[in-house]
C-alpha cells in the first residue's frame, strides 16, 4: 500500500504531483524555453512566441489530460464549436498559444555527447517516474509482468474504413510493466523501441525469447531479494529465465505455450498431449528441486511452470456453470491474478490520453503521464481523503485538469 499518510483533504493534484512534482514541470518550463530559443536561431525568429511560464505549462497539460477523459480525437477540440469543444475550460489559453507550446514542448532539448540511448529525450522524465512510484508505493508479494491494454481512439477505430486504420502509424516501440496485481499499481515502466528493421528489431524479435525474456531482467531489477512472486505470459515464461530469478530471491508462476514459450530443458513428454482422453481438472507433474511443470486438462491442456507453489497443494477454480474445477494451487493464483489485471485493464485503459503525436519520445511521454494518473487514483482510493469525497476515475480526471488549469482552489477542503 501507500507509504505516506495523505491529509484527508488531500486533492487530485496532491496525488498526481507524488508522481509529477513541480521541479519535473519547471524543468520541463526551462526545457521547452531552450528549445524554442535554439529552434528560432535556427529556422528564424518566431515574433508571436513569448517564454512558456509554469502556470502555462500545467495548463497545457491539463488540456491534453482532458482528453483522457472525453476522448475527443484531437485535443483542439476544445476549442472548436463541435461536439467535442470545452467553453469551461477553453478560456484559460487561446488556442494559438497552445498551439505554439506544443510546437516548442520538450524535456531534454539538448542532446548530450555522450547520448546514445534513443530515449534521450524522455529518460530523465521516466527515471524521476520510477523514483515517485518506488517511494510513494509498496507492492503487495504477487506482480504480473505484461503489456497493459491501451485503448486507441474508439470513436475513430469505429469510423474509419479498414484502409485508414491500416494507413494509421503504428507504434515504433512497446510498453511493459511490472504490476501490482492486488491492487493495480504500476511499479514499474519499461520500454523497448522498435530501432531498425534488423535481426534485432522488434518485429524481428516479436515471437523471440530473448526479446521478452530481457524485458523481464529489466522489470525486475529492482525485485531482487524481496520474495517477490512473478507471473507472467507464454512470452516471457521459460525455465533458464526462472532459474535465474529463484537466484536473486524472486518466485515465478507462468502459462507455458509450446509456440510461444522457450521450452528449452523441459521435458517433451510433458510437452506432448497424452493420447487417451482426460476428464476435466486431471493434472500430471513433473519436478525438478523447486521448480514444477504442471500440465491441467480443462477443455484443452494447460501447462504452467511454477516455483512459487508446491504443486500438491490443492485449489479449485470455480465456473459459474459446471462448479469447482480441482486444479494445483498454483493454477488458482494465476488465474485469480490473471483476471484482475483483465480487470484493471477495462477500467482504467480507456483513460489514456487520446492526443497521438508523430514523435515516439511524445508518445511514450503521454502514455507514462496517464499510467501516473491511474496511479495517483489508486492512491487515492487507498487514503482516507477518499472516504471524504468517493470520486469516480472520471471526476478524478475532470478535478486533476480543472486544478492543472487553476480554476480549483487545490489548498481548500473539498
Amino acid at each position: 500500500g501507500p507509504t505516506r499518510k495523505m491529509p484527508l483533504t488531500a486533492s487530485a493534484m496532491d496525488f498526481f504531483q507524488l508522481f509529477v512534482p513541480d521541479n519535473v514541470l519547471k524543468n520541463m518550463v526551462v526545457q521547452t524555453n531552450m528549445y524554442a530559443k535554439k529552434y528560432q536561431e535556427r529556422f528564424g525568429s518566431d515574433d508571436a512566441w513569448i517564454d512558456v511560464t509554469l502556470s502555462e505549462m500545467k495548463a497545457f497539460l491539463g488540456y491534453m489530460i482532458s482528453t483522457s477523459i472525453h476522448h475527443c480525437e484531437s485535443v483542439l477540440s476544445i476549442w472548436s464549436s463541435g461536439f467535442y469543444s470545452n467553453k469551461s475550460i477553453a478560456l484559460i489559453m487561446t488556442q494559438s498559444r497552445f498551439e505554439k507550446i506544443l510546437k516548442y514542448f520538450h524535456i531534454v532539448a539538448f542532446r548530450s555527447s555522450q547520448t546514445t540511448h534513443s530515449l534521450y529525450k524522455i529518460q530523465p522524465f521516466l527515471d524521476s517516474l520510477q523514483n515517485g512510484f518506488d517511494s510513494a508505493f509498496r507492492p503487495s508479494q504477487a506482480q504480473v509482468l505484461h503489456e497493459p491494454l491501451i485503448d486507441e481512439d474508439p470513436v475513430f477505430i469505429a469510423t474509419c474504413t479498414e484502409r485508414e486504420l491500416r494507413k494509421r502509424k503504428k507504434r515504433k516501440f512497446s510498453l511493459w510493466v511490472r504490476q501490482c496485481s492486488s491492487t493495480g499499481f504500476i511499479c514499474q515502466i519499461y520500454v523497448h523501441l522498435k530501432e531498425g528493421s534488423g535481426a534485432d528489431g522488434l518485429d524481428a524479435l516479436k515471437n523471440k525469447p530473448q526479446l521478452h525474456s530481457m524485458v523481464a531482467k529489466n522489470l525486475c531489477q529492482n525485485a531482487s531479494g524481496k520474495n517477490y512472486i512473478i507471473f507472467t505470459g507464454p512470452s516471457i515464461t521459460s525455465l533458464n529465465l526462472f532459474e535465474e530469478f529463484e537466484k536473486q530471491e524472486i518466485y515465478c508462476c507462468g502459462l507455458l505455450s509450446t509456440r510461444k514459450s522457450d521450452c528449452t530443458g523441459l521435458p517433451p513428454s510433458m510437452l506432448n498431449n497424452p493420447e487417451t482422453p482426460q476428464s476435466r481438472g486431471q493434472y500430471r507433474i513433473r519436478m525438478k528441486g523447486n521448480m514444477s511443470l504442471i500440465c491441467w486438462y480443462n477443455k484443452g491442456h494447460f501447462r504452467f511452470l511454477t516455483n512459487a507453489y508446491s504443486p500438491v497443494q490443492q485449489g479449485v477454480i470455480i465456473k459459474r456453470k459446471s462448479g469447482e474445477i480441482p486444479c494445483p494451487l498454483a493454477v488458482e493464483a494465476f488465474a485469480a491474478h490473471l483476471s484482475y489485471i483483465c480487470k484493471y485493464d477495462d477500467k482504467y485503459s480507456k483513460y489514456f490520453i487520446s492526443h497521438k503525436p508523430n514523435k515516439t519520445w511524445q508518445q511514450v511521454f503521454w502514455f507514462a503521464i496517464s499510467i501516473a494518473i491511474n496511479n495517483a487514483y489508486i492512491l487515492y482510493k487507498m487514503s482516507e481523503a477518499y472516504h471524504v469525497t468517493r470520486y469516480s476515475r472520471a471526476q478524478f480526471g475532470e478535478r486533476l485538469v480543472k486544478e492543472l488549469l487553476g480554476l480549483e482552489d487545490t489548498s481548500s477542503s473539498h
